[in-house]
């Protein structure tokens, strides 16, 4: 089974309430062969929501508490953000995933690259904190640029 961000399945869950419509993973989902994820909604955020970015690293600092997710006005939505991710992690191993394709650039789902963490719209390398998460489990994620 292969798990996928909703977004890219044509949910409209980004924190802006829009999708990033991916037609052969949508296709993948409504054939049954893909389950969708969002782990920032498993986090217990909201649709639409402020734009988050990490702060002082990656996806690995914040689960090591080295990091923190904040959103664009300063507040600290860390909680929100590991939660997710370990409900995704939980989700991933109920399925028995055997591929993780998830959206690039997000401090959740990025699985190359992330935002910078100034809101600058400049990227760095990195993964997001699902992503880490999922990585750290033996789990191979990619994102939906190398997906084919």
């Amino acid at each position: 089974m292969i798990l996928v961000s909703s977004c890219l399945a044509g949910l409209e869950v980004r924190y802006n309430g829009t999708h990033c419509l991916n037609e052969r993973i949508s296709e993948l989902v409504m054939k049954k062969e893909a389950i969708t994820v969002c782990p920032e909604l498993l986090g217990g955020l909201s649709t639409p929501r402020e734009p988050a970015e990490i702060i002082g690293g990656s996806g690995e600092d914040v689960l090591d508490g080295r990091a923190k997710v904040v959103s664009q006005s300063g507040s600290d939505v860390t909680e929100a953000f590991i939660k997710g991710a370990y409900l995704a992690l939980e989700r991933a191993q109920q399925l028995g995933a055997t591929m993780i394709v998830l959206k690039e650039n997000s401090p959740s789902c990025g699985s190359t690259n992330i935002y910078n963490g100034h809101f600058n719209g400049e990227k760095i390398a990195g993964n997001g904190v699902t992503a880490a998460l999922l990585k750290r489990n033996g789990y191979d994620v990619i994102s939906e640029t190398v997906f084919s």
